[in-house]
């Protein structure tokens, strides 16, 4: 059962923080707020305290502000980081894209097929390598690349972040991403 507060066994506090706030000349909300943060910092499960839970509303966040940019490209995110990786080091083994991406084959092959469905890349087996498949940009998938050039400076635009604070934000996900993906 929920007490006042919030949270179970914390209705005192709340009484004399409501005490308090009749007390003093601050306003009821400064002194819950205060109370609030005060112990969100003390609450490990605090989901306003979870390293998850801002990584993931910042992915969301991110790729919804691509999204508008994508759209007249017609490409989806995930479409555009295997049009990425291709204009970084085009052709590439599906091995290659999958381990670039940190996408399983069962994932990449639908990104793969729909924008072949597109002209945008082929996907051919490996002369040298049967089982091998060779993933080569098409010269419409080049020439998207021009477009591409557009969606770097408007995502700084629109983010409102300087490109050193960009920079710093990327090497921090660099290293949660490294640790997250140590072998134990």
């Amino acid at each position: 059962m929920f007490k006042a507060g919030g949270r179970p066994g914390n209705a005192g506090k709340l009484i004399a923080a409501t005490r308090m706030a009749e007390d003093t000349p601050r306003p009821f909300t400064w002194c819950t707020n205060h109370w609030y943060a005060k112990h969100m910092e003390e609450d490990p499960l605090a989901l306003e305290n979870q390293v998850c839970f801002a990584l993931s509303i910042a992915a969301r966040g991110v790729v919804a502000v691509y999204k508008p940019l994508l759209e007249p490209m017609g490409l989806t995110h995930p479409q555009y980081l295997v049009m990425l990786a291709l204009w970084q080091r085009d052709p590439l083994s599906g091995k290659e894209l999958s381990g670039l991406l940190r996408l399983d084959p069962g994932t990449l092959s639908p990104l793969l097929k729909r924008l072949e469905a597109t002209g945008h890349l082929t996907r051919e087996r490996d002369r040298d390598d049967e089982r091998a498949l060779a993933v080569t940009l098409t010269p419409a998938g080049r020439a998207l690349r021009d477009q591409a050039l557009k969606i770097p400076p408007a995502i700084v635009s629109r983010l409102d972040m300087s490109l050193d604070e960009l920079r710093t934000l990327h090497s921090s996900l660099t290293r949660v991403i490294a640790a997250a993906h140590q072998e134990s």
